[in-house]
């Protein structure tokens, strides 16, 4: 940590603070779960006790249609819920602008913002807390738009610090700014950067487990992870990928791009024989939608060359009493998830029985990625879930993605919003 530029070393003293945060956790209006929140109490109390006047911003949801490029503000995705929540949990009101968007484009001007930011150095109110950053037009933009935005950002405040782990994208928000400002690394970003060394540096056998929907998004961290981790499991559409691409099987939905691209990765991974560990039983439906009785059934893998399958939505739950692949669990001495491995909600038992089986090994470190990993840990086993949060062997990341990012770019320092915050 000797190369980036920490919060504790910086004069936060009457400094505004512009504060990058990661709480997208809600959905229609709703936190789904306030854990990402909860993670960056502590920087946000650290700046306030220093005597910072913070001003915070994340990203909600998804509102920019990729096709059109129109930006659709609505109370779904708005983050009015995260105001109310830090108001409960810490007594501060954070203060939400009133901006007015300029139709499709979303927010293109900050300078209402700035009266706003006057009376929080005067002290008459305790922080602000940005609309959405994703409703303003320059946010995701790569080229002069997210160049002005960042200014624009950079205008209101002293300082900068990103404790957005998990927003791993280079955007306005996350990177650009910091070319504008004083930047430093918030306390959970901090804490983990720290953790990822656990990845770089395991206690051995390391074993990873990856899930996806494509396989194009996860090719490059799994070409690093089969050369880094002792053993590699697959789920999800990767592993019905890899299925195909391996048994000439055929299964529904698994489109012909993820089937060339698991063929690379096969050739890849033939090169280092007994690393990718096979799952032998799947579960598949013959409803996209629902599961029903005599409507599902479990195939070994051994017995699907050549066939048409329909569509597979679990590892079957048998897998992992299957002794081959038991063993590899209760071997490791460092355990990487970042992975559902059924279609939820209908299928379950998959990913229940995986990490039912994850939490017998009491002595291996276990490090759960972010987002739909965690979301799925804490509704499928909630009390597994509660204890692992004070569990020293378990350690829970803000952000998946941004694991498999660090670990595709070989070091935690690789991820673009992290190099801003290099000495």
């Amino acid at each position: 940590m000797q190369t980036i530029r920490l919060l504790s070393e910086s004069n936060l003293k009457d400094k505004v603070v512009l504060v990058r945060v990661d709480h997208n956790v809600v959905k229609k209006g709703k936190i789904i779960d306030p854990y990402r929140i909860d993670a960056t109490i502590g920087t946000i109390c650290h700046i306030l006790l220093k005597g910072g006047k913070p001003i915070l911003m994340t990203h909600v949801g998804r509102p920019k249609d990729k096709k059109t490029g129109a930006i659709n503000i609505s109370s779904n995705d708005s983050v009015e819920p995260i105001v109310e929540y830090l108001k409960k949990k810490l007594a501060i009101n954070f203060v939400i602008p009133t901006l007015q968007a300029q139709g499709e484009d979303g927010y293109t001007s900050i300078e209402a913002v700035k009266p706003l930011v006057a009376d929080l150095r005067a002290g008459k109110i305790d922080g602000i807390y940005l609309p959405n950053t994703r409703w303003f037009r320059g946010e995701e933009d790569k080229a002069e738009k997210g160049v002005e935005f960042a200014k624009q950002l950079a205008s209101l405040a002293d300082i900068y610090v990103n404790d957005a782990f998990g927003s791993w994208q280079a955007h306005a928000s996350t990177a650009k700014v910091a070319d504008n400002l004083p930047a430093y690394c918030g306390l959970l970003m901090q804490k983990e950067i720290e953790h990822l060394s656990q990845i770089f540096q395991p206690n051995r056998p390391l074993l990873a487990v990856v899930a996806g929907s494509k396989f194009d998004t996860k090719i490059e961290p799994l070409n690093a992870l089969i050369k880094q981790a002792d053993h590699l499991v697959l789920g999800g559409v990767l592993y019905n990928a890899y299925l195909c691409a391996k048994y000439n099987c055929k299964i529904n939905g698994i489109a012909d791009e993820d089937i060339a691209l698991a063929k690379q990765f096969i050739e890849t991974a033939n090169q280092y024989p007994g690393k990718l560990v096979e799952l032998p039983y799947i579960v598949e439906s013959d409803l996209p939608d629902a599961k029903v009785e005599g409507k599902y059934r479990t195939h070994h893998i051994n017995n699907i060359a050549g066939k048409t399958l329909n569509y597979v939505f679990d590892a079957g739950a048998a897998s992992f009493d299957d002794p081959a692949v038991k063993d590899v669990f209760m071997q490791a001495q460092t355990i990487f998830i970042n992975a559902v491995m059924g279609f939820t909600p209908n299928f379950t038992e998959g990913t229940i029985a995986m990490y039912s089986l994850i939490d017998t090994n009491k002595t291996a470190r276990k490090l759960y990625g972010g987002g739909d990993t965690l979301q799925e840990f804490k509704t499928l086993l909630p009390g597994t879930y509660l204890s692992a949060i004070d569990n020293p062997t378990y350690y829970l990341f803000t952000g998946g993605g941004a694991v498999l990012n660090a670990i595709e770019a070989g070091t935690a320092t690789g991820m673009e919003p992290v190099k801003k915050l290099l000495k």
